[in-house]
């Protein structure tokens, strides 16, 4: 083996190396990249969750006022009805 050949199977050795590390890399930023992407459609139905969540608290306390309302009327009817 002449110095050019062991040179050159040098070179190969060490492209091969770089090459694995590359791909390693590649694979991790890939995993990142599907867990940005996964966090980021979570992170949107959380947010459209809590709009519902918002819009179902108003609605209650809406229909609790109206509970209230319709109490307090059912108790004007009721002494209008029977006087003590």
């Amino acid at each position: 083996m002449t110095m050019f050949e062991a040179v050159s199977a040098g070179a190969m050795g060490l492209l091969a190396v770089v090459l694995t590390v590359l791909l390693m890399q590649y694979l991790k930023l890939h995993d990142l990249w599907l867990m940005a992407v996964a966090c980021r459609r979570d992170a949107r139905w959380v947010r459209i969750w809590e709009a519902e969540n918002r819009e179902l608290r108003s609605a209650l306390r809406a229909e609790r006022a109206h509970i209230e309302q319709l109490q307090s009327k059912l108790k004007i009817l009721q002494s209008l009805v029977m006087p003590r």
